[in-house]
């Protein structure tokens, strides 16, 4: 007589971007951009590919202008405006000009052309070290997907093609945004794909529809079989593969727990955010695009703490103009009223900055042209930027951030140009808030070093914890071969945060933090107790993490972060840490161990 194969538990750590909890039969799917056959063509063939070209284009604009329609009855337009990047996509110039070139050049098809002008695009984007930037790779394969389809099959037929949905958690190496819309709610409970980040637009739309997700689990193709039973945890990040019983049985109530949970935090949004002895801290939101203010309003942000403004750089260059980015700036700062928006100035790698530089990559990007260097070598340019912001100011609170900044001399030459630009919007005759304040980015570690000196010339610090890792640590936090020494918690990382907060308070300017590290849960009693005056984060963690300080007192966290400064490794900075928030809040800090 045979017996079941009970089949050993698996757990595979990846990062959690959209919270809950779900168990269910996997479904794997394959998901790549097919690369058409190479077919040449004859001279007479050009302009009836031109034809398939628009064709196909304009096919693919009613096909993304639906699934805009549809998400906004569903989810509201602040999501359904994701897809106006998509649109943008299918009219970019650059783009189209360089495939009509190529397929009139080599007389290939245009599909072939089109093919491999996209890839190359999108490939450039994977090599972006800001995964926000990197994570735009998979909206251009999403729309070259559809373009491609529609010139393979011009009646549409391949529409019917659906993701399989029969089982309640979908494994994918990647999903595009219109996959996830078009899941069957009743049916998809999550998923987990091998790449992405939290900052990817299939993140937003997870979280945005409550679909508990996970992305970056390497290996689950090999060790996970269609049917299997397997758990999302969107909180841990974590994908087990057959469950254990025991495991199940320490789920089950969490599960249970997380709608009551769910109605205590919303509570809180209209609460002011202070600790449990009634110190205030400022909680505010980043934000990409202006379609998450409502998000980060629904959770109760006091603000944006961080505006990044790359979008504008990335697409369109009309988007680029000064009335553009006011007109935008503009739209932020009304809506963020009473509180404000912190405005960061571009802040891309000089390969990566327009479309026409993606063929000329540096040897070292992270220690290359990058952040406000770009800026201070295109002064004309970053006065552009600078006169928009400063428009913007007339609108609402504002504040502007300048991003990597190494050394006092930068700081003093974006001072200058700010300045001049200051004075250009007064002989237009322009108004502008003429008290803006202005802020440094602290993210490498010699401008910790001279923080005192910037912080004479600013009014605020914020500390972008992504790249101060990666530069004290001297680990590429994009490098999966040394990710497992990625660590926020490093003992010189947590010394470069109090150095920074200490120079900013010595003299009389607040200090905050805006990098992914604000918004771990196990280190908020390290923040408070060093000081920190502002933590902005994703708007998802807003409410969670009120909770959070609303549960700390200064005193016990100013000892621990005594405590943490004395450590050697990371692990016993996370332990002890750990410990007061699992004392303080146990019920915010996701799942079981």
């Amino acid at each position: 007589m045979s017996h079941p194969v009970i089949r050993e538990e698996i757990r595979l750590q990846g990062i959690g971007v959209s919270p809950g909890i779900s168990c269910g039969k996997a479904d794997i799917v394959g998901k790549s951009l097919q690369e058409p056959e190479e077919r040449k063509i004859k001279t007479g063939d050009i302009e009836s590919e031109k034809k398939r070209l628009t064709e196909a284009l304009a096919a693919t604009r009613v096909q993304i202008s639906a699934l805009q329609a549809e998400i906004k009855q569903s989810a509201g337009a602040e999501h359904a405006s994701i897809f106006d990047a998509h649109l943008l996509l299918l009219e970019d110039s650059t783009v189209l000009d360089e495939v009509i070139r190529k397929m009139e050049n080599q007389l290939c098809s245009i599909d072939w052309a089109y093919f491999q002008i996209i890839s190359r695009y999108a490939d450039s984007l994977r090599k972006i070290a800001d995964p926000y930037l990197r994570e735009r790779a998979i909206d251009i394969e999403d729309v070259a997907m559809r373009v491609l389809k529609n010139l393979r099959w011009p009646d549409g037929k391949w529409m019917k093609q659906k993701l399989n949905e029969n089982a309640s958690i979908v494994l994918a190496h990647d999903l595009a945004p219109s996959d996830t819309i078009g899941f069957d709610r009743d049916k998809v409970k999550g998923f987990a794909t091998e790449a992405g980040s939290a900052t990817s637009h299939t993140a937003i739309m997870a979280h945005s529809l409550n679909i508990p997700a996970v992305v970056a689990v390497h290996d689950f193709k090999n060790t996970c079989q269609p049917g299997d039973t397997v758990l999302v945890d969107g909180y841990k990040g974590l994908l087990i593969i057959n469950p254990s019983l025991d495991t199940m049985g320490r789920y089950s109530p969490l599960i249970e727990k997380e709608g009551t949970l769910a109605d205590d935090l919303i509570a809180l949004k209209d609460a002011e955010t202070l600790t449990a002895d009634g110190r205030k801290i400022v909680l505010s939101a980043n934000i990409e695009f202006v379609d998450e203010l409502k998000a980060a309003e629904s959770q109760g942000a006091e603000g944006v703490g961080l505006y990044r403004t790359e979008f504008f750089y990335l697409t369109d260059k009309s988007l680029q103009s000064e009335e553009n980015q006011a007109k935008n700036y503009a739209k932020v700062a009304a809506a963020c009223n009473p509180h404000g928006v912190i405005i960061r100035t571009l802040d891309l790698g000089g390969d990566k900055l327009l479309p026409e530089l993606f063929e000329e990559p540096q040897p070292n990007p992270f220690l290359g042209w990058r952040g406000l260097r770009v800026s201070l070598d295109r002064p004309e340019e970053f006065k552009i930027q600078l006169r928009a912001i400063l428009r913007a100011s007339a609108q609402g609170k504002v504040r502007v951030m300048y991003p990597f900044i190494s050394n006092l001399g930068e700081l003093l030459e974006a001072n200058q140009l700010l300045e001049e630009a200051k004075q250009e919007l007064t002989e237009r005759g322009i108004p502008f808030d003429k008290n803006l304040e202005k802020g440094a980015m602290i993210e490498i570690p010699s401008a910790v070093m001279v923080a005192d000196h910037l912080a004479r010339e600013v009014d605020f610090f914020s500390i972008g914890t992504n790249d101060l890792v990666q530069y004290t640590t001297a680990v590429d936090r994009v490098n999966d071969r040394v990710a497992n020494l990625y660590r926020p918690a490093h003992p010189a990382v947590i010394e470069m945060v109090r150095l920074t907060v200490e120079a900013a308070h010595r003299n009389n300017i607040w200090c905050g933090i805006c990098g992914e590290a604000a918004s771990d849960l196990t280190l908020t009693p390290i923040w408070i107790g060093l000081g920190i005056d502002e933590l902005s984060v994703g708007p998802a963690q807003v409410l969670r993490l009120r909770k959070a300080i609303s549960c700390l007192s200064t005193q016990p966290c100013a000892d621990l972060a005594r405590d943490a400064l004395s450590k050697g490794r990371a692990r016993d900075v996370i332990e002890i840490s750990n410990n007061l928030a699992g004392i303080s809040y146990p019920e915010l800090l996701e799942s079981p161990s």
